[in-house]
């Protein structure tokens, strides 16, 4: 049944949440333009390795899960990385609070949660909205790398970037990066895809 307290409730504290993430992300990544980006960074095991590997890179990684966070940034100060930032958000409202300036050079999604349940498959990450959210910051360059160890997802997830108008899917091209990530580890097996951005020409 609608609540019209609940809802106004729930608006009033997504919204606060949301100008905060715009405050903390304007400070945090003041003079920054093009990045790295992981979503779902978990302890940050990739993404640290990655940045370790690519010291001219700006790599940022988020998650919504604080205690990750916080082992994440334990291995980010270890390694002396100060390009590399984890930051606590969640994906979409993350894309919605940055900078107008960012942009993606590479964007890696690794297990996300495959939501098996078909009634929850509108909780999966790619989507075509998510796929043009990333698109609208993306450089020409831009390749978005997919895992997931959830065969469904995969063979869903590649029909909706085959489909999207920014997104084509690069064919034979190599993972840019190889780390094994914790659910990488315990996955029996994996698959995975790349997409280049599709820039369409001015006529």
């Amino acid at each position: 049944m609608y609540n019209p307290e609940r809802t106004a409730d729930f608006l009033a504290r997504r919204d606060a949440r949301r100008s905060a993430l715009r405050e903390e992300l304007a400070t945090r990544l003041a003079g920054v333009g093009e990045c790295t980006l992981e979503i779902g960074c978990g302890h940050g095991h990739f993404l640290t390795a990655y940045a370790a590997a690519h010291p001219e890179e700006i790599c940022l990684g988020i998650d919504i899960i604080l205690d990750r966070l916080e082992r994440a940034e334990r291995k980010r100060t270890r390694a002396g990385l100060e390009q590399l930032q984890f930051i606590r958000a969640e994906a979409g409202e993350f894309l919605d609070a940055l900078p107008a300036e960012i942009r993606w050079h590479r964007i890696f999604v690794l297990f996300p949660d495959p939501w098996p349940k078909r009634r929850h498959h509108k909780n999966r990450l790619i989507q075509p909205e998510f796929l043009s959210a990333l698109a609208r910051r993306a450089t020409p360059d831009a390749r978005l790398c997919f895992r997931t160890d959830h065969a469904p997802y995969f063979a869903d997830s590649l029909l909706t970037v085959h489909e999207h108008p920014d997104w084509e899917v690069a064919e034979g091209e190599a993972w840019p990066f190889e780390h094994e990530t914790v659910f990488q580890s315990r996955a029996a097996g994996y698959q995975s895809w790349i997409a280049r951005h599709r820039v369409t020409p001015l006529i």
